[in-house]
């Protein structure tokens, strides 16, 4: 069996617009999570989705949107440079489905775990205690 929360693993907490980024400095059995920053939308309106919008979206969807592009992008720069061999993915519903398809090969194989959860403002006992879910 793959462990879900290794150590070392980044776990990204997000929504559609801000991430948290943390790391399992326990182990599988025993995680504990250390705060590694956050990571916010930049340029929304010169980025863009990716994708056309469509003309029934809203402003604050297309942001979202492109915030999930964003966030897809940095988390391929980080896995290419080697900063996380696994990673656990705890998004809304939406933006985990925003996310997936935009995920490189390189990020998806690195990916242990995802939850469809809002715990973006969640205490990280409250994010650790879901992260156990996973274990049982």
């Amino acid at each position: 069996m793959t462990e879900k929360v290794p150590h070392k693993a980044l776990v990204v907490v997000t929504d559609g617009i801000g991430a948290r980024f943390f790391r399992n400095t326990g182990n599988a059995l025993h995680i504990a999570l250390s705060a590694e920053g956050d990571f916010k939308p930049s340029n929304l309106l010169d980025d863009g989705p990716s994708g056309a919008r469509p003309v029934e979206q809203s402003q604050q969807a297309t942001d979202e949107a492109t915030f999930a592009k964003q966030l897809a992008k940095e988390l391929y720069r980080r896995a290419h440079s080697g900063d996380f061999a696994a990673f656990v993915l705890i998004a809304d519903p939406q933006t985990l489905g925003q996310m997936r398809p935009l995920l490189h090969k390189e990020v998806q194989e690195r990916m242990t775990a995802e939850i469809g959860k809002t715990l973006t403002n969640a205490s990280v006992a409250d994010i650790q205690k879901a992260l156990k879910t996973l274990s049982l």
